[in-house]
C-alpha cells in the first residue's frame, strides 16, 4: 500500500515513521484559505482536509495523510511568522500565558475520509526580550506556527502542557494510528 504524507514538515515526517517505515512525502500545493466564518479551533482540521483531498484525487489508491497545526491565543490564530519582527510579536504575546495548539489530521483512503483534531493547552514561562531575541536568532521559530518548536529550544519556555505532546509538534501519532487502523478495516 502506498502511503503519502501531504506535508513537507520534517517533524511530521519523523513522527509518521513511528507508524510507517516507508511513505512518500508530497506536499499539497494548494492555497491555504479558510472561510471567514470558521472558528479558530476548526481551522487546522479544515486545512488538513484540503491538503489530503487534493492529493487523494491524484492518488486514489493511496492512504493520504494531511495535517495542519494552529496556535491560538484569545481567539487569534498565530500562523508561521512572516519575519523576525512577527516572531517577536507572537512570542511576546505568548510569554507567561496559556495558549492552545490544535493539530488537525485527515486520512483519505479509497474514497473514505476521516478527520479529527487534537487540542493541547500549553503554558509558557514569562520570557524576557533578550530570551526572545536570542531564540529568534537560532532561526527555529521561522517555520513554525506560533513561532516556536516545543521539541527544540522553544521547549525551554514551556512551563507545562495538558494533552498530546506529539500534537504540539505537529502530528498526534497515537490518535492517527487508531484512525488509520479503523479506515483500513472498512
Amino acid at each position: 500500500m502506498k502511503v503519502i504524507l501531504a506535508s513537507a514538515s520534517p517533524r511530521r515526517k519523523e513522527l509518521l515513521h513511528r507508524i510507517f517505515e516507508d511513505f512518500e512525502i508530497i506536499p499539497a500545493d494548494i492555497e491555504e484559505i479558510v472561510p471567514e466564518d470558521l472558528k479558530a479551533e476548526e481551522q487546522a482540521e479544515y486545512l488538513s482536509g484540503l491538503k489530503a483531498r487534493h492529493l487523494a484525487e491524484k492518488y486514489p489508491d493511496a492512504l493520504v495523510i494531511g495535517s495542519d497545526t494552529t496556535v491560538i491565543l484569545d481567539g487569534e490564530v498565530m500562523g508561521k511568522p512572516v519575519d523576525e519582527e512577527d516572531a517577536k510579536r507572537m512570542l511576546s504575546k505568548l510569554s507567561g500565558l496559556v495558549h492552545t495548539v490544535v493539530t488537525g489530521c485527515t486520512c483519505c483512503y479509497q474514497g473514505q475520509e476521516r478527520s479529527f483534531s487534537e487540542s493541547v493547552d500549553v503554558e509558557f514561562y514569562p520570557m524576557t526580550d533578550q530570551e526572545i531575541d536570542d531564540y529568534i536568532k537560532t532561526g527555529d521559530p521561522m517555520d513554525k506556527a506560533g513561532a516556536y518548536g516545543i521539541q527544540n529550544q522553544g521547549g525551554l519556555f514551556v512551563k507545562g502542557i495538558q494533552g498530546d505532546y506529539n500534537a504540539v509538534i505537529g502530528l498526534p501519532v497515537a490518535h492517527l494510528y487508531h484512525v488509520i487502523k479503523d479506515i483500513m478495516q472498512e
